[in-house]
C-alpha cells in the first residue's frame, strides 16, 4: 500500500492539460510551514477488464528548483522545434480539447 502522509497537503491551484489517454495535472500545494510546490501529474487511462484504471506518475517540484526545471523545460522544447523538427506545423496542437465524458473519472479527491 502507498504511504501518502505529507503528500495530501491543501490544494491551492490546479491546472489540467488533456493529452489523449494522458492527462496532466499542475497543482500549486502548501507545506505545513506555509511555503507552496507543485506537483505534476501524468495519468494514463488503462483497459483492465471491462473498466478502467489510472497509471500515475507524479514529480514534485519545490520554489527553489522553478527557474531551473523552466529554463530546462523550454531549451528541450525549444531543440525539438527548431533544430530536430524546423518545418513541423506546431501550431495545429494549439486548439483546446473539448471536454470529454471521462472528465469525473480523472478528478483527484
Amino acid at each position: 500500500m502507498e504511504d501518502n502522509r505529507g503528500n495530501d497537503r491543501e490544494e491551492i491551484f490546479s491546472k489540467r492539460v488533456k493529452a489523449g489517454k494522458r492527462t496532466y495535472f499542475f497543482d500549486v500545494k502548501s507545506t505545513r510551514s506555509n511555503d507552496y510546490y507543485l506537483t505534476i501529474t501524468e495519468s494514463k487511462r488503462r483497459m483492465n477488464g471491462d473498466s478502467f484504471t489510472f497509471e500515475k506518475h507524479k514529480i514534485f517540484l519545490y520554489k527553489e528548483d522553478f527557474g531551473k526545471f523552466i529554463e530546462a523545460l523550454q531549451g528541450a522544447v525549444d531543440h525539438v522545434k527548431t533544430d530536430l523538427l524546423p518545418d513541423f506545423d506546431f501550431s495545429q496542437f494549439d486548439e483546446q480539447e473539448t471536454e470529454s465524458e471521462y472528465d469525473d473519472e480523472l478528478k483527484w479527491d
